[in-house]
């Protein structure tokens, strides 16, 4: 990613859309100093998926994120069978 000029405020955007989608329960994302990241979602089904998938402004920033920030990227769908964690206090 070797222009980031607006990156930030379109992750934004789609964070805060993907929040009021259906079927949408959750996004974490890490980023290291190069700017080489993860953003993980998560929701309530397959057709929550597919439905965020083929929303437009996700669709129109899917196209601009190919056209100025990355050079590749994955994505991978899985069912999160397990979770748990500790937090210290």
């Amino acid at each position: 990613m070797a222009d980031t000029t607006g990156y930030d405020e379109m992750s934004q955007e789609m964070g805060a859309l993907a929040r009021t989608q259906d079927g949408f329960l959750g996004i974490e994302s890490a980023r290291d100093a190069n700017g080489l990241g993860i953003t993980v979602s998560y929701w309530a089904s397959l057709q929550a998926i597919a439905a965020w998938k083929a929303n437009a402004d996700h669709l129109d920033a899917q196209r601009e994120g190919r056209a100025r920030w990355y050079d590749r990227f994955q994505v991978r769908i899985a069912r999160v069978e397990r979770a748990y964690g500790f937090e210290a206090h």
